[in-house]
């Protein structure tokens, strides 16, 4: 649906008051809109890699850039910064980032490489940023912070670390925003290569997109088994989410940077966002940040 290419597509979300899809470019330090109107493409620059976007109650988004949260006033384009975190970790920025249920924004952390293939390790943390604009950290020694989201009785908090091949399930106060105990929910087989994004259906099963994998996969959290596979004409598959009328449709993100030439020849869709429609299943409203 969105054929402008993306060096790194992440983190859509669906807004539902715009009838667009939100999403971020990291590499292109880009927070882009597509109105399913228009078909059209707006985007807002800013001045680091920009890794997360979610809905604020009161209009507009709260971002994650570098090591910072911050507001992003979409018509003026300005950023406020809210806070910084890891201040002693210049390789650091942020990663995937999403709103609990009660109006919380959940963030982690990851290192950057500092030579192709060369990066430190357990460098990353999990934080929530609360409404009144206070910071916990929830997880520490994280290699990548990636995918999140919530059961759907709010009991359970699912979080990815990206180079562990795996999604974790930890017990999920939402009275506190505190997590717990995690446990081991699916652990990626070796042709779906790495998890990224994640999100929940209204079925409370989890969709995982698979970046070098080339697909989406459905896993069911109670058994542990992955129940359907969704392949892409493109490897890089970074996120995904439900949206459009009745949250009925998949939005699912890419990305073009990794790629060699002689793949990039190979694979013209590389960096577009795709529509999934016909999967049977619908999503869940994004939450909103209560400040």
């Amino acid at each position: 649906i969105v054929k402008e290419k993306n060096r790194m597509g992440e983190c859509p979300v669906w807004e539902e008051r715009e009838n667009a899809l939100v999403y971020v470019d990291i590499n292109s330090q880009k927070v882009c809109r597509w109105s399913a109107v228009t078909g059209e493409v707006q985007s807002v620059s800013v001045d680091a890699r920009v890794s997360s976007v979610a809905l604020r109650q009161c209009g507009d988004y709260v971002i994650t850039l570098g090591t910072r949260f911050a507001f992003l006033d979409w018509d003026t384009q300005a950023v406020t910064t809210i806070l910084e975190v890891e201040q002693d970790k210049p390789h650091n920025r942020f990663n995937d980032g999403k709103v609990d249920p009660k109006g919380r924004f959940f963030a982690g952390t990851m290192a950057e490489e500092t030579a192709p293939g060369v990066r430190a390790r357990r460098q990353g943390a999990l934080y929530t940023l609360f409404p009144d604009l206070s910071v916990i950290k929830q997880l520490d020694q994280v290699d990548i912070s990636n995918g999140l989201d919530w059961s759907l009785d709010h009991r359970t908090f699912f979080h990815i670390d990206s180079l562990a091949y795996a999604v974790h399930a930890f017990s999920y106060d939402v009275h506190t925003g505190k997590i717990a105990c995690p446990r081991l929910v699916y652990h990626l087989e070796e042709e779906e290569r790495m998890p990224d994004g994640m999100c929940i259906d209204a079925e409370g099963k989890l969709w995982v997109a698979c970046i070098d994998g080339g697909r989406v996969i459905r896993i069911d959290p109670e058994t542990g088994k992955r129940i359907q596979t969704v392949r892409l004409p493109t490897l890089r598959i970074t996120s995904c989410c439900f949206g459009g009328k009745d949250y009925a449709e998949m939005y699912v993100t890419s990305a073009y940077d990794g790629l060699d030439e002689a793949t990039l020849a190979k694979e013209p869709h590389a960096g577009e966002i795709f529509k999934i429609t016909g999967l049977g299943v619908k999503g869940i409203p994004q939450h909103f940040f209560a400040a």
